[in-house]
């Protein structure tokens, strides 16, 4: 059979002849018909996906005030943006959190003005001869902007790795709340409708490619960072016009004590321009395959616990070591399947042509890790090892001869089997004291403890410090066990000898 072109399957969609099916529909075209039958008949392969795409943001370029400013510094609605690019234009990063509260961020301030809402604008400035305003306060929606251009760096992994956790204590990742003692799979991407899975080989995804983005029409301009086709994590860099988006496909997001991102639906057609093509736009969630990580262990020695589909993760349990496992999504496939759809009717109304990739996309290839001159410490480095700990029955008047004596002003707690519950410190005490309480800790410690590990490193541990407004952190094995303590004075002193 004779190959298709991309301009015989334009004056299809024209004339409205063209067969445009969405990913899910093709899978079972292809397991119905054949890739023979599917190469000849289908047109179109429209895909979808939906999920927290952290590298993301927009420019966009206020006009001048007057007199004119240089902005150095914007804020909207609090949040930083940059503006080292030009003395009116900045750019808004989806993850930048406001200096006011931590439930809002740059993803938020997006979706707003996709929304139509009013943002607040501050910016600061040294003032120049021919900038001369040092300080801007105003209002903005986004009709008073010239140019809302989104621009995400990496967007639509081609799959991404699923994640669980073996140790004893909750973990708050970008792949969302990890449960203790493998309490949960937490797996991200849609799968059968993924865009990059429905073109592997990257044979008509490229630079110049017309793409759904946030609900508006918008295009590849290249490989995203991070781009690793030969480990099947290929992402792409993508653009368009915010002013044309919806808050149904843009909408920002709060990772539980991990931070901000915002979610971002993607879609792009896969024109079936031969048998190949047909053949891996027909590929069905049982033939995705992905890995699952243990998050509870560090990175770089981060063990494959094992391979799983798409299909056993959508199934809502997987089988890890013999133990059913609880799987949790973190991006949305009803969205996903959305935006599919919707691409799928532009199209057929003829509101939307494929196009030709100006430059191919690399299919090989991979990433290399940040180049490091120093080591990086940690906790195990800096922690000591001697720590007095105690039980709930010891009484206050006991702790402090314990603390004065010890020259020490933190005590953990722990039950009778060893493991941290609590912890007490010389302030705790001193005000039990000064109150005239007499009775055992229970009534001083602080239960909701926060801990390190020793594979932590350091920079980790003095942020949670900093964070918590403490001055010290149990350091606790897989079981709760305190093994040892780290304390701000750890931390200067480490400094001091680097």
């Amino acid at each position: 059979m004779a190959a298709k072109t991309i301009s015989e399957i334009n004056e299809r969609i024209r004339d409205g002849s063209a067969l445009i099916l969405t990913a899910e529909e093709m899978t079972e075209y292809v397991r119905e018909h054949g890739t023979g039958k599917a190469a000849q008949e289908v047109d179109v392969v429209t895909t979808g996906t939906f999920g927290a795409m952290c590298s993301s943001g927009a420019f966009l370029n206020f006009g001048h005030s007057d007199p004119p400013i240089r902005m150095q510094r914007v804020y909207l609605n609090d949040v930083e943006a940059y503006p080292g690019i030009a003395a009116v234009d900045a750019y808004i990063g989806a993850t930048q959190p406001s200096r006011s509260d931590e439930s809002y961020g740059g993803g938020h301030v997006i979706e707003d003005l996709i929304a139509g809402k009013s943002i607040d604008v501050h910016a600061e400035s040294s003032g120049t001869d021919c900038y001369p305003r040092k300080m801007l306060d105003t209002t903005i929606t986004i009709d008073d902007l010239n140019q809302t251009v989104m621009v995400n760096p990496r967007n639509a992994y081609q799959r991404y790795a699923a994640a669980t956790n073996s140790t004893r204590r909750v973990l708050y990742t970008y792949m969302g709340t990890l449960l203790p003692r493998f309490g949960n799979v937490a797996y991200s991407g849609s799968g059968v409708l993924s865009p990059i899975s429905n073109d592997p080989e990257f044979r008509t995804i490229g630079t110049g490619t017309r793409i759904f983005l946030g609900g508006a029409k918008g295009y590849v301009i290249g490989s995203g960072t991070q781009h690793d086709p030969d480990n099947r994590f290929g992402t792409l860099m993508t653009c368009g016009n915010l002013k044309d988006m919806d808050t149904r496909y843009v909408r920002g997001a709060v990772l539980h004590r991990y931070g901000i991102s915002m979610y971002v639906g993607v879609g792009v057609p896969i024109p079936i321009l031969g048998e190949d093509i047909a053949a891996a736009a027909g590929i069905s969630d049982a033939e995705i395959r992905t890995s699952v990580y243990d998050y509870g262990i560090p990175r770089r020695s981060r063990p494959v616990l094992r391979d799983v589909t798409y299909e056993e993760l959508k199934s809502g349990i997987i089988d890890l070591d013999g133990r059913e496992v609880r799987t949790s999504p973190l991006s949305s496939f009803n969205i996903a399947r959305m935006v599919a759809g919707e691409l799928k009717r532009w199209i057929i109304d003829g509101e939307f042509f494929v196009s030709s990739p100006a430059e191919q996309i690399r299919s090989r290839g991979t990433t290399k890790p940040m180049r490091e001159i120093h080591e990086q410490p940690l906790v195990r480095d800096v922690m000591s090892e001697r720590v007095h700990t105690i039980r709930t029955d010891v009484d206050i008047k006991h702790i402090a001869e314990l603390l004065i004596e010890g020259n020490f002003n933190h005590l953990p707690v722990v039950s009778e089997g060893g493991a941290l519950i609590g912890i007490v410190t010389s302030w705790d005490i001193s005000k039990a004291v000064a109150h005239g309480e007499t009775g055992d800790v229970r009534s001083s410690m602080t239960t909701n403890v926060i801990t390190s590990t020793p594979d932590e490193p350091v920079e980790i541990a003095a942020r949670k410090m900093e964070r918590h407004k403490i001055s010290a952190l149990p350091v606790i094995d897989d079981d709760r066990r305190v093994i040892g303590m780290v304390t701000s004075g750890d931390l200067s002193k480490l400094l001091m000898r680097r």
